[in-house]
């Protein structure tokens, strides 16, 4: 599909244009001056910087966001490409003669739609009834990465935070990457940027195969674990996936520590966090403080020098030593690597301090596998531990569709060992349907089974509310998932800030007595 996309100035149209990876796209096409629009079902900041850059939006999924393109007149004429702009020089390709639509073909938009978008979705029918070219989202960034000396960051966990990594030390190191990531980057703004350079640093998704697609001069696998039982029937079928990726990548980079990738795949450049693995690179001496970690880096047994990292936990620090193997790997000096691992101050909802409130701290994390929750409520608990006037965690899950949940039900009742009280929400869907006997109330269950305090609350109102009540001064409360949760977070902080108020007012009104 890669030959088949359309560069020249040819609009693209997106359905689901607010998406987190769509939008990322569309960010990258607009920069390029290249005519976009799109839909959604609401307005956010991130259609809002689409917007304000010259995208079209509408806020509704229907076959009459097409009329424009029916009538053979574009939302936007597109001025001329500029010469400096690598990813938009010249066209891959037009578009087959046999696409071509009676109704004004080449004003037809390319439409790109996600794994989310179905067959009956009333704007995917028109586009399919007018004759405009349909890709996946996979298939245009496959096309962009064939422009570039691609840069593709897959595995299980730690994708985004990885991917960001590698983008943050490469503009650091002045090479002006352009970068396609999973989640918000403050350094960039969101969760793109189109530089200059001949890098394109980019997740490479395994959730719906995808990543199969993508033709990279290097390659990045962080591990692997079975973490979309949606779409992969056993383990076997994400490794065979995987394996495939492989075989796509000039040169590829595996974590040993990871027993599935260490047994099954061999990386031509290996990174480990145990010595013993005999990686190509690997840790010493790694300390965990309330400011980040420090760890002294080897290359094939010789010291390079010490990293600092802003983030939290033992798996930043794996994503971390990835980022050095792909900078030796593309000729940095060390000391540029670590200059720009130290400035990285993380993506958003990965370990995202929101807020402290009454000697309470919360924070918000993407975690959503059981994999994801131990280790970063290890790294909770790595902090809680470092820094005085802390005394509990306190865990707050949304369990993130009825696939995962039921097929990991017994790992996730096992996860939250380092959490000192455990509050589980409703089971965000995600678009499937609900499955009989599941709900939060069975995870909640199970966990008590291992932890001796959990707490069921249902939705995010009660979940709310039994916070504002049960957050003591001194926690750290880490919001966990890939749903919604986060929305109540802000209501929390105003919640704490409240009762703090009143505390002090009390406090006060005593000291008058």
């Amino acid at each position: 599909m890669p030959n088949l996309v359309d560069f020249s100035g040819r609009p693209f149209h997106f359905i689901g244009i607010g998406g987190i990876g769509m939008s990322a796209l569309a960010y990258i096409l607009v920069k390029q001056k290249i005519p976009v629009s799109g839909s959604d079902a609401r307005s956010s900041h991130i259609t809002q910087r689409l917007e304000q850059l010259g995208a079209q939006i509408f806020w509704q999924q229907s076959a009459t966001n097409f009329d424009a393109f029916r009538s053979g007149v574009p939302f936007a004429t597109p001025p001329a490409l500029p010469s400096d702009v690598p990813l938009a020089a010249t066209a891959l390709a037009t578009v087959p003669e046999a696409e071509a639509h009676s109704t004004a073909p080449q004003a037809l938009p390319q439409v790109v739609c996600s794994t989310a978008i179905q067959a009956e979705n009333p704007e995917y029918q028109a586009a399919v009834e007018l004759g405009c070219p349909i890709l996946h989202r996979s298939d245009l960034l496959a096309a962009l990465m064939t422009r570039s000396r691609g840069i593709a960051v897959a595995g299980t966990h730690g994708k985004t935070t990885t991917s960001s990594l590698i983008g943050y030390m490469l503009l650091q190191a002045g090479i002006d990457p352009t970068i396609i990531v999973g989640g918000e980057v403050g350094a960039w703004e969101g969760n793109a940027r189109l530089g200059q350079g001949p890098y394109l640093v980019a997740e490479a998704d395994e959730s719906d195969g995808s990543l199969i697609k993508l033709f990279a001069e290097l390659g990045v696998i962080t591990n692997i674990e079975l973490d979309h039982p949606d779409h992969y029937q056993s383990l076997d079928g994400v490794v065979e996936i995987f394996e495939q990726f492989t075989h796509n990548c000039q040169r590829w980079v595996g974590c040993l520590d990871c027993p599935t990738l260490r047994d099954r795949l061999k990386p031509d450049i290996s990174y480990s966090l145990d010595p013993d693995r005999v990686a190509d690179y690997t840790v010493l001496n790694p300390q965990y403080t309330a400011q980040g970690v420090t760890a002294t880096v080897l290359e094939r047994g010789e010291v390079l020098g010490e990293i600092q990292l802003q983030l939290m936990g033992q798996h930043n620090l794996s994503n971390a030593l990835a980022a050095v193997a792909v900078g030796r790997a593309l000729g940095l000096d060390f000391a540029q690597i670590a200059g720009g691992l130290a400035g990285f101050q993380g993506a958003q909802r990965r370990f995202e301090h929101r807020g402290t409130e009454g000697g309470i701290a919360l924070y918000d994390d993407y975690a959503h596998h059981p994999s994801e929750i131990r280790a970063t409520l290890a790294a909770a608990r790595q902090r809680l531990s470092a820094q005085a006037g802390q005394s509990r965690v306190v865990a707050i899950f949304q369990p993130h569709r009825y696939s995962r949940t039921q097929t990991f039900l017994e790992e996730f009742a096992q996860s939250f060992q380092d959490a000192d009280l455990v509050a589980i929400a409703d089971i965000y869907a995600a678009g499937e349907k609900q499955v009989p006997g599941l709900s939060g109330q069975t995870l909640a269950d199970r966990v008590a089974t291992y932890h001796p305090e959990v707490s069921y609350c249902g939705s995010l109102d009660n979940t709310h509310q039994f916070l504002s009540v049960a957050l003591q001064p001194g926690d750290l409360a880490l919001f966990l998932g890939a749903g919604n949760l986060n929305q109540i977070v802000p209501l929390v902080l105003k919640d704490l800030a409240a009762r703090a108020d009143r505390a002090t007012d009390d406090c006060k009104t005593s000291s008058a007595l």
